[in-house]
């Protein structure tokens, strides 16, 4: 995995953590830079497996605004999304001529119709993130990639927008901390649109399905053996990434 381990560095990882401040107030920073960040991990992983994203059909499932369009179209893959909330969709003011709306959990496509299938932060957003995957699965040609990452609940984003230690008292409790703080719900609300997704599931369903790799998307190289603990991986794996070959 020489390609995804030499983008793993540390500025790249600081980089990342700092536009997380970013995510509400200015998201064309924090979504265009992820979707970069996006594109040149889906390039990387591919060319690790044999695989080229140029003329790749890649599925983006819950990709919300179009920076993520932009940003695999500038590496030439032709990039369908797909997105539940048509206000998402039209969030960054930008049309998006393969816009799919549809659900997750069951896709709108044929089966083996992709070369590459991803979701980049939707696991935790939704009641049967693990329905979701299967469903990549089962979309993607035989020797494609999946990739997903998600926001391990347990790490330091796993409350989103609700603060860095109250989801940690409880879900709930953040949550209506929040409202009472600034007068409306987070936009992320426990229970309905963020749930409680630990590192160890997706590392279970990475195990029972072959998955060729397993990461914290947000740290350097060094310290990807954070998600070889038990109960560590917890609290420190931020973010997980999954990679398996269909």
């Amino acid at each position: 995995m020489k390609h995804t381990r030499a983008m793993a560095t540390l500025a790249r990882s600081w980089r990342l953590l700092r536009s997380f401040r970013f995510e509400q107030t200015r998201p064309e920073i924090f979504y265009g830079g992820l979707a970069r960040d996006t594109a040149q991990l889906a390039d990387a992983l591919l060319r690790d497996h044999g695989l080229s994203l140029p003329g790749s059909l890649v599925l983006d499932v819950g990709g919300g605004p179009g920076y993520f369009a932009q940003a695999f179209a500038q590496r030439g893959a032709r990039y369908v999304g797909l997105e539940p909330d048509a206000g998402e969709m039209a969030a960054a003011g930008i049309e998006l001529a393969g816009a799919v709306r549809g659900d997750g959990t069951r896709l709108p496509f044929a089966d083996s119709t992709f070369d590459f299938t991803y979701s980049s932060n939707v696991v935790e957003h939704i009641a049967r993130p693990w329905d979701m995957a299967a469903e990549m699965l089962r979309v993607t040609k035989p020797g494609g990639l999946v990739l997903i990452s998600y926001t391990v609940w347990l790490g330091p984003f796993g409350g989103h927008e609700t603060g860095l230690w109250q989801h940690y008292i409880g879900g709930e409790f953040a949550r209506d901390r929040y409202t009472r703080t600034h007068g409306h719900p987070p936009k992320n609300v426990f229970g309905q649109s963020l749930f409680a997704v630990s590192a160890s599931e997706g590392l279970h369903w990475a195990r029972t399905h072959c998955a060729s790799l397993c990461f914290p998307r947000y740290h350097p190289r060094w310290a990807w053996w954070v998600v070889r603990v038990p109960i560590l991986r917890e609290f420190l794996t931020s973010n997980l990434v999954i990679v398996a070959r269909a």
